[in-house]
């Protein structure tokens, strides 16, 4: 077992009311300060509310397009309740909802506008301390980076999965499913009646999706890295367990801030390996890993994609959720121990000693939790699969890296060579997977470019290709497929993701042509194109860059700054080697 690191003994002292950041707001017997309290005053506040108190900001991402977190109306209630327990002063903030459903072209085009709100807001005002509330797919890292890169004391509060789906008695995963009967009507395997019975059942309650998709991973990924209470991600949302637990982040906050606990001191090499780890024997989403690159960089932890890639194939699968899972939902996850027991059978993965904003170890917040189905849990010695959820591949086709699944596609396809049929947009790929009688075989590798962080714009979630009509009434249901484009977590086969550099910028995906054979070989991480270096050159020196996507506003900050997958997408500006830290705010 790897022995777990020792945390450095905590050298802060306990903080003074005077020591606050809201006291610079509050205390001061000046005409600034007494503005600042006949204003508190204003709204109906006394001074016993906020003297002597730390203030705690609570970043509210609810919304009425926000189904994921439609409870947190009623959670932040609770989370009040906690914060006035302990003896703080709680307000509410809204922040960016980023409804991963019905934003578009995608919400990943606003995570990083996200994380800059989130990060002022919290400088901007007289708080000591934060509560995150999020759990939507880009909510998490966006909440994260922006408090990180602010540096206060904070707990994130995961929204929770919902319950499982049903139609026909059968349990009914979101998005895993969706994909799944998607091909079957379009395949014209089922009826219109099946299909809006599906549609009725799938998701049945509020929360995020219940399977193993991007807003579970990063969850449990923000839990690994030490950020919420232990056992916080695996509660679904409707449990009353989640109230309790809502409440539980409000009192702790609290004491953090007395305590001077912040980010800088739970983000660590070692928390952020464990998060990947946790993260790879989960089953999790591919866009793990532009996130956890993101956040990681946010602390100052320089983390690669060869980092993850080396992670991954040491670290075995072994929560037997969908899609990379068989059969099970996240509620199951939870019933059967939850994020917690699965940590605890990694624990010889593990660095136990990594602090969290408990003020335990992370050791110390598993030491007690079981397995109660190890079917759903699995131990090391029964994997679900031998080797990490995500793989990171390399070649002429994407030499700065590119991501697949292989725990989720059909294991025929781990090595591959075919002919490239490419689409220029996603119209152009809609045409061919409608066409019928589109010649194609097995063999084709279908290719979507365009659709990366600045030619989607933002990287849409255009990557999990469907299967072309002309194969599925043929009876296939897997294919290679290859994008620069991300693809839902909750999605399944053999897509190869986020090649880097894209084509928009004038990477080698820019370069590829019908019928040009790619090669693909996911035990040795590589992907080729077999077109010679000369033929290459040429290629490109007769490539025409396109017109950029917006000639105003925020897509213009957007496209001259936003970086490639590999390096987790976030702004240039924004990284913590960027420039100095920014100063707390005058108050004059």
């Amino acid at each position: 077992m790897t022995k777990p690191s020792t945390p450095a003994a905590r050298t802060k002292s306990r903080k003074t009311y005077e020591e606050l950041r809201s006291a610079r707001w509050m205390a001061p017997d000046d005409l600034r300060s007494f503005g600042h309290r006949s204003r508190m005053m204003q709204m109906g506040y006394a001074p016993e509310d906020w003297a002597g108190r730390p203030v705690i900001a609570i970043l509210n991402t609810w919304s009425d397009i926000q189904p994921c977190h439609a409870h947190f109306k009623d959670r932040v209630e609770w989370v009040k309740r906690g914060i006035h327990q302990a003896g703080g002063m709680p307000i509410e903030i809204p922040a960016l909802s980023l409804a991963e459903n019905f934003v578009k072209p995608t919400t990943m085009l606003y995570r990083n506008m996200l994380a800059m709100e989130v990060e002022e807001l919290l400088r901007s005002h007289p708080v000591d301390g934060a509560v995150l509330m999020g759990g939507c797919d880009k909510t998490t890292p966006g909440l994260v980076m922006g408090a990180v890169s602010m540096g206060l004391p904070f707990v994130f509060l995961p929204a929770g999965p919902m319950l499982r789906g049903n139609y026909a008695g059968q349990a009914l995963g979101s998005g895993t499913d969706a994909w799944k009967f998607w091909d079957e009507r379009r395949a014209g395997t089922i009826s219109s009646e099946e299909w809006q019975g599906v549609e009725g059942g799938i998701a049945r309650s509020y929360g995020h999706c219940m399977t193993m998709g991007t807003a579970s991973t990063m969850t449990a990924i923000a839990e690994a890295l030490g950020l919420t209470l232990p056992g916080a991600s695996s509660i679904p949302a409707a449990d009353s367990n989640h109230q309790r637990m809502s409440a539980a982040c409000g009192r702790r906050i609290v004491e953090m801030v007395w305590e001077d606990l912040t980010p800088d001191e739970i983000i660590t090499e070692a928390s952020v390996k464990n998060a990947v780890t946790v993260a790879m024997a989960t089953g999790c989403s591919t866009n793990a890993i532009i996130h956890v690159i993101a956040m990681a960089r946010r602390a100052g932890i320089p983390l690669g994609l060869d980092d993850l890639d080396a992670i991954g194939r040491t670290t075995p699968v072994i929560a037997n959720v969908r899609p990379a899972g068989k059969g099970y939902l996240m509620e199951d996850f939870f019933y059967a121990g939850g994020l917690r027991a699965l940590m605890k059978n990694l624990a010889e993965k593990l660095d136990g000693g990594a602090l969290t904003v408990s003020g335990q170890t992370l050791a110390e917040g598993f030491e007690t939790a079981r397995v109660f189905n190890d079917d759903v849990i699995r131990p090391l010695s029964n994997p679900v699969y031998h080797e990490g959820s995500l793989a990171v591949l390399r070649g002429n086709l994407a030499p700065d890296g590119a991501v697949i699944k292989p725990a989720a596609c059909n294991p025929d396809y781990l090595v591959h060579s075919g002919p490239a049929l490419v689409a220029d947009s996603y119209d152009d790929l809609k045409a061919i997977i409608n066409d019928e009688d589109h010649p194609m075989t097995p063999d084709t590798v279908l290719v979507l470019r365009n659709a990366g962080p600045q030619g989607g714009p933002g990287m849409p979630e255009w990557g999990m290709i469907p299967m072309p009509k002309a194969l599925l009434k043929k009876g296939h249901r897997d294919m290679v497929r290859l994008s620069d484009a991300r693809m839902s977590g909750t999605s399944y086969g053999a897509c190869i993701l986020h090649v880097a550099p894209e084509s928009f910028v004038g990477g080698p995906l820019a370069l590829l042509q019908n019928g040009d054979i790619i090669d693909l070989d996911v035990p040795n991480r590589s992907l080729n194109m077999r077109v010679s270096d000369e033929e290459l050159a040429r290629r490109k020196a007769a490539w025409v860059a396109p017109e950029p996507r917006y000639g105003r506003g925020y897509g213009v900050m957007f496209s001259k700054h936003i970086m490639q997958a590999n390096d987790g997408c976030d702004f240039d500006f924004l990284l913590t080697e960027a420039g100095p830290k920014v100063p707390e705010p005058a108050i004059h």
